[in-house]
């Protein structure tokens, strides 16, 4: 599989959600989107990992030195 941009993976496994919910495909079509699905989950979690281990904060402590902290979402 190539890699896609996470947009276009989240919008395919969209697509893919929407038949098999809709039911009207084989039980063979139904396991190749299942597969096809399961692909394209991991690879937008693996995207979201490495954009969570990307955003960070440089702050400078008291000594002065910059040092790097996790990105923390207070609106949680």
């Amino acid at each position: 599989m190539s890699e896609k941009s996470f947009e276009n993976s989240i919008s395919e496994l969209e697509a893919i959600v929407s038949r098999l919910e809709n039911g009207d495909v084989s039980l063979d079509e139904s396991l190749s989107l299942f597969e096809k699905g399961i692909k394209l989950s991991k690879n937008c979690q693996r995207m979201l990992d490495a954009a969570e281990k990307k955003v960070s904060i440089l702050l400078t402590n008291d000594d002065g030195e910059i040092v790097k902290e996790d990105f923390v979402n207070d609106e949680n």
